[in-house]
C-alpha cells in the first residue's frame, strides 16, 4: 500500500443501498443472538467459579477478566448495532469541531498499546505513524473518526495473531487519510464485509457478527462524514484499509502539509 497515493475512484468502496439496511439483516440479528447467549454463558459460567473454594487467587484473577472482556464484547457489539441503525434512520449527522488530532489519536493508541500489553497479544506490536507536519488543529468530527480507527483496530487484532497493526495518518489537501494494516490472515473476510451490500450473503460466506458489524459501521461513518473507504491486501493474506475523511486546518501554516514529520513509533 502506498502512502501518498490518492484513493482512486476504481478503489472507491460504493454507499450500501436504502434497502440493504443492517437492521434488516436476518442473519445479523440471529448472530447477535448467539453471540449475546455465548457470552452470558460465559459470565454465569466465570462469576459460579469465582464463588468456588477450589481456585487461588490468580485463578480467580483470570476468572474477573474473562468476565469483564465478555462484557466489554457484549457492549461493543450492541454499541455498533445500535449505531449503525440510527445512521440506518438518517438522523445522525457529523458534529465538527476543532480539535487537537495528535492529542486525540495519542490518547487511542495509548488504549491499543494497553490492550496489546496483556499475555494473549504478546507477538503483536503496534505501529503508528503521524505526518500532519505541525498542523496543530484540524476542523474535523474527531469522536467519529476515532470510533473508525477503533472498529477498524479491532477487526485488524481478531485476525492477526502475530507480527503488526499500523496506525498512520496525513493531511492532504482538505482531507485526513488514515491507512489501519495489519499482518494477519483476515483481508478476504474484511473485503466481504466491506464491500458487503447485502451482510446475508456476506455471512453466509463467514459467519462473524462482530466484525460484520464492525466494519459496516466504520464503512457507514465515512459516508456520513462525506469521506471515501477502500481495501486492499497488505502482503500475502494481511488487510490495509485506507479511509479519508474532510478536514481543514484551523490555523495557517508555512509548513507543507504534505511533509513528513519522522514521529514514527514502535511499541
Amino acid at each position: 500500500m502506498t502512502g501518498e497515493s490518492e484513493l482512486k475512484k476504481s478503489d472507491i468502496i460504493k454507499k450500501p443501498e436504502k434497502n440493504q439496511s443492517i437492521i434488516n439483516c436476518l442473519k445479523v440479528l440471529t448472530g447477535m443472538s448467539h453471540e449475546m447467549r455465548t457470552h452470558m454463558n460465559a459470565i454465569v459460567a466465570f462469576s459460579f467459579l469465582m464463588n468456588n473454594n477450589g481456585y487461588n487467587d490468580e485463578e480467580r484473577e483470570d476468572f474477573s477478566n474473562q468476565i469483564l472482556n465478555s462484557c466489554e464484547q457484549l457492549i461493543g457489539l450492541f454499541d455498533n448495532f445500535l449505531d449503525s441503525v440510527i445512521i440506518d434512520t438518517g438522523n445522525s449527522k457529523a458534529d465538527i469541531k476543532i480539535c487537537k488530532l495528535d492529542n486525540v489519536l495519542d490518547e487511542l493508541f495509548t488504549e491499543f498499546r494497553e490492550t496489546l500489553s496483556k499475555d494473549k497479544y504478546k507477538d503483536l506490536v503496534l505501529v503508528t505513524e503521524n505526518q500532519l507536519a505541525n498542523i496543530t488543529e484540524l476542523s474535523i468530527d474527531s469522536n467519529r473518526v476515532i470510533r473508525v480507527i477503533r472498529n477498524l483496530f479491532q477487526n485488524a487484532l481478531s485476525n492477526t495473531k502475530s507480527g503488526y497493526i499500523k496506525v498512520r495518518y496525513f493531511l492532504k489537501g482538505e482531507s485526513v487519510i488514515f491507512y489501519v494494516q495489519d499482518s494477519g490472515q483476515g483481508f478476504h473476510k474484511s473485503r466481504e464485509f466491506l464491500l458487503s451490500q447485502n451482510l446475508n450473503e456476506s455471512l453466509s460466506k463467514y459467519m462473524d457478527v462482530n466484525s460484520a458489524v464492525n466494519i459496516t459501521l466504520a464503512r457507514k461513518i465515512i459516508g456520513l462524514l462525506g469521506g471515501e473507504v477502500r481495501i486492499e491486501r497488505n502482503g500475502a493474506t494481511g488487510t490495509g484499509i485506507c479511509f479519508s475523511v474532510p478536514a481543514k486546518s484551523a490555523v495557517n501554516t508555512d509548513i507543507s502539509v504534505n511533509k513528513l514529520s519522522n514521529t514514527t513509533i514502535t511499541i
